[in-house]
């Protein structure tokens, strides 16, 4: 079996590294666009497209923060602090334990900067150590950038390996409340973010997000539960079964990536092939591909609950293609793909099997987005 840790690589290079989060941060953006076009559809409503950019935004601060941690890898700055290990041929994204390191300084980030001059005093001596030194501070410029690490740690609104369940008030319809809950997780067996949406009507006595019994049990229940290896309807079961007063309607599923770039990734397939004979200039020389997954409840069964009571059971509409695909475990399942200009010419040119039914959407620096 092949060591997954063989196809993750350091970013040593100082300007390679800014390249990176650089491209990650504007393919967010692209991301956003992207959903406002699908709003524009009626694919995605204005609560779901706010989520997603709710996660986002989380996801743009993460990478803001772990650029200045590695602001000056591959320069000399008196201490090895190591570099970004990026997963290059699963998914184009750094790996977990990127973000379980940087949860732990967050942890201790109040520490840090009680001890660190301020980013004035950092400046300060930057300044005297050009002009008195003539030389590079770069020792300086390094504590600079760890200061500036912590404090956006310190600032919090971050995407962790695990981001618990929120509730959303959808409103109430024949004596039952409905929400929209969402949580997300970074994926630690593929290296990716995973954004799930699952709407409910509650029939229980106490408002879900205000009980004080059944809100956390959902918590932890959907947290445990958040594995990209499950199958949707697995898990709308599973939360089904466990909460009678709980019925969920319909769950989503969007996995963010693989991110595939020519500069920084290796991974297979037909998509490396067309970055690499597209040649495009540096910031248009990526692929992103976004699946989403959609499971609907199709009708409502009872069950009987103990001698004298029943519980409601939903049976959730499956295999709409009579058994002539592989069961998913979903109602339906989409994959997108997002890219520039360049690399979408060279993949229509090529048109590789298994990109017919993908949806392309082609952005442009300028916020253009056009899909096929």
């Amino acid at each position: 079996m092949t060591d997954p840790r063989a196809e993750h690589y350091d970013l040593k290079d100082t300007f390679a590294s800014r390249r990176y989060f650089a491209k990650f941060q504007a393919i967010m953006q692209h991301m956003l666009r992207v959903a406002g076009v699908m709003e524009a559809e009626g694919q995605l409503s204005r609560d779901e497209v706010a989520i997603l950019a709710t996660y986002a935004s989380k996801l743009t601060y993460t990478f803001q923060a772990l650029s200045w941690k590695y602001l000056l890898v591959g320069r000399e700055t008196g201490r090895f602090f190591g570099s970004l290990t990026v997963d290059g041929s699963d998914s184009g994204f750094p790996v977990a334990a990127e973000l379980m390191t940087m949860a732990n300084d967050a942890q201790q980030a109040q520490n840090h900067l009680a001890t660190m001059p301020s980013v004035e005093e950092h400046k300060d001596r930057m300044v005297q150590s050009i002009l008195s030194d003539r030389t590079i501070p770069t020792k300086l410029q390094f504590g600079l950038s760890q200061r500036l690490y912590y404090e956006e740690l310190l600032r919090g609104n971050l995407f962790w390996v695990r981001n618990d369940a929120q509730a959303e008030f959808m409103g109430e319809g024949a004596g039952r409340r409905k929400y929209r809950l969402h949580w997300a997780t970074y994926d630690s067996q593929v290296n990716l973010p995973v954004i799930y949406m699952m709407e409910v009507e509650d029939s229980g006595r106490d408002a879900l997000p205000v009980d004080a019994r059944r809100w956390p049990e959902v918590q932890a229940h959907l947290s445990a539960q958040a594995l990209g290896g499950l199958k949707l309807v697995t898990i709308a079961r599973g939360f089904d079964e466990d909460f009678d007063d709980l019925h969920p309607k319909r769950l989503r599923r969007f996995h963010l990536g693989p991110m595939y770039s020519h500069a920084y990734t290796r991974q297979n397939g037909p998509l490396r092939d067309v970055l690499a004979e597209a040649k495009a200039p540096e910031g248009q020389d990526w692929a992103m591909v976004w699946t989403e997954e959609e499971l609907l409840s199709d009708r409502v069964i009872e069950e009987k609950a103990g001698w004298f009571s029943t519980v409601e059971r939903e049976i959730f509409a499956l295999d709409p293609m009579g058994n002539q695909l592989p069961d998913m475990g979903a109602t339906r399942t989409q994959r997108s793909i997002i890219l520039p200009q360049r690399p979408y010419q060279v993949l229509e040119e090529h048109n590789p099997p298994g990109f017919s039914g993908v949806r392309k959407f082609v952005v442009s620096a300028a916020g253009r987005v056009l899909q096929y």
